[in-house]
């Protein structure tokens, strides 16, 4: 088997790959998550991903590894909601999700062999009507600022305020991991 490299830096990544059992590295890609304005939306997270991976490539001497990188992005209407640059941004985005059907859509590049294998996988996620109260609550108590769409499906928002799911969980955790696993396999890593 060869290196396995997670170009990520975070923890609930680094989790599901554990909980697949695969071991591996954690090398952070430091980059700009920006891309180009015309790319249609739903094709973001992979181009990101494969230049976080595309990062770490350049940074190894040792190029017989397998270099995961990810990009979670949410979707509302053809809106990317990202990362929240404060408390009022992160409240604004739960305002946005409450009551509506968004998509979690998370890129995966895979860099082996000289070669970039990428993938996104899609899920449909629904929130019930939230309160002013329980927006301001989960801001307020898990400051969600390294979460795109400003919330994580694991925590409290996501126990009390997700009425429907459509797709893969672990995707709106940040890694579809069980596809992935299925990609190494069929690419020969694991």
């Amino acid at each position: 088997m060869s290196a396995i490299i997670l170009a990520s830096q975070s923890p609930r990544r680094k989790m599901l790959l554990e909980w697949a059992e695969i071991p591996f590295e954690i090398v952070v890609a430091d980059i700009e998550e920006t891309y180009p304005e015309d790319l249609p939306k739903h094709l973001v997270p992979e181009f990101i991903a494969a230049n976080k991976a595309l990062a770490i490539k350049e940074k190894l001497t040792n190029q017989d590894v397998c270099i995961i990188a990810a990009d979670t992005v949410v979707l509302l209407e053809n809106e990317i909601l990202g990362k929240p640059l404060d408390t009022l941004d992160a409240i604004k985005s739960l305002e946005k999700l409450s009551g509506n059907l968004h998509e979690v859509i998370t890129g995966v590049a895979i860099y082996y062999k000289n070669e970039m294998h990428q993938f996104s996988q899609t899920t449909r996620v629904k929130f019930h009507p939230l309160t002013k109260e329980q927006i301001e609550f989960y801001v307020n108590n898990y400051k969600p600022f390294d979460k795109a769409g400003a919330y994580a499906i694991q925590e409290w928002i996501g126990v009390i305020g997700i009425e429907s799911i459509e797709g893969d969980f672990y995707n709106v955790m940040g890694l579809p991991v069980s596809s992935l696993v299925q990609k190494m396999k069929q690419l020969g890593v694991v």
